[in-house]
């Protein structure tokens, strides 16, 4: 996904599930002599808990400085992160759509209450 394709409404999705993505990842510390497993902070110190508030904003100034801030992150993120993410927003690759395919480039919402 070409980083100019975000509006504010998907940044904010694609941000929301970095986060999780990026929590989910989790390293081993020792502490006191003891090897603990500590959830990833990767997230906070990409300043991403910011940006999501910037997205959440109702002023436009700092939606807008939050959409900027996510498409200069996007840039950074590594193929299999960007792709872990749109997955699970839930993004298809228009390439691999045939051209007669009248879907959006979102797949269908799942009905959560069945």
């Amino acid at each position: 996904m070409e980083v100019d394709t975000f509006t504010e409404d998907t940044a904010l999705d694609a941000a929301v599930e970095l986060q999780r993505v990026l929590a989910a990842r989790t390293h081993r510390r020792k502490v006191l002599g003891q090897e603990i497993i500590v959830p990833g902070q990767l997230g906070a110190a990409l300043n991403l808990p910011r940006i999501v508030s910037r997205l959440q904003s109702r002023q436009v100034r700092l939606r807008t400085q939050g959409l900027e801030d996510f498409q200069q992150l996007w840039i950074t993120l590594s193929l299999p992160t960007r792709e872990k993410v749109l997955r699970a927003v839930g993004w298809y690759k228009p390439q691999e759509l045939s051209w007669e395919d009248k879907r959006s480039n979102r797949h269908p919402e799942l009905d959560k209450g069945a």
